[in-house]
């Protein structure tokens, strides 16, 4: 069974609780892109003035070390990405690269800036979704450094991450 836009978007955790005509206003400052496997949203280091939505296929978000890319998560339908550099305006983090042809809805800043304009209710709605979304990976990406640093010993950890309090 086929699901509208609409329907999508309102699955994904940045869009979640928000009315219809908000879904509606959004979509339609918004794009559909196809995408080819093997080509890439994104590449590291790119400037940031979107996030996709999946609609169909798979894609990777990779980062390159030492020449090599490196696989840090797989994307699937009804996923969001690139939504980082809409809340910090900086440039990519990482590249995502279709892994399948994919089929997808391009949500430029501009969007969300017309959300504001409109209904500041539903716009501060988006951008706790956003948050809320970020930390949750944020923990997930928290989990496993806490897993590695046990593999890789106390030392490592001391050394690698400071922070300013």
């Amino acid at each position: 069974m086929l699901i509208d836009q609409t329907e999508l978007i309102q699955q994904t955790p940045v869009c979640g609780g928000l009315r219809k005509e908000t879904l509606q206003l959004i979509l339609s400052q918004s794009e559909e892109l196809e995408v080819a496997a093997g080509e890439f949203f994104f590449r590291e280091g790119d400037a940031g003035d979107c996030l996709y939505v999946i609609q169909s296929g798979t894609a990777i978000v990779q980062r390159t070390w030492q020449g090599n890319a490196i696989v840090l998560a797989r994307i699937q339908p009804g996923d969001c990405f690139g939504e980082m550099s809409l809340i910090d305006l900086q440039r990519r983090f990482a590249g995502v690269k279709a892994e399948t042809d994919c089929s997808v809805i391009r949500v430029p800043y501009t969007a969300l800036m017309r959300l504001c304009q409109v209904d500041m209710e539903q716009y501060a709605m988006v951008m706790m979704n956003l948050g809320r979304e970020v930390s949750r990976r944020l923990r997930i990406a928290g989990e496993r450094l806490f897993r590695y640093q046990q593999e890789l010993g106390q030392q490592w950890f001391d050394e690698e991450l400071a922070f300013d309090a």
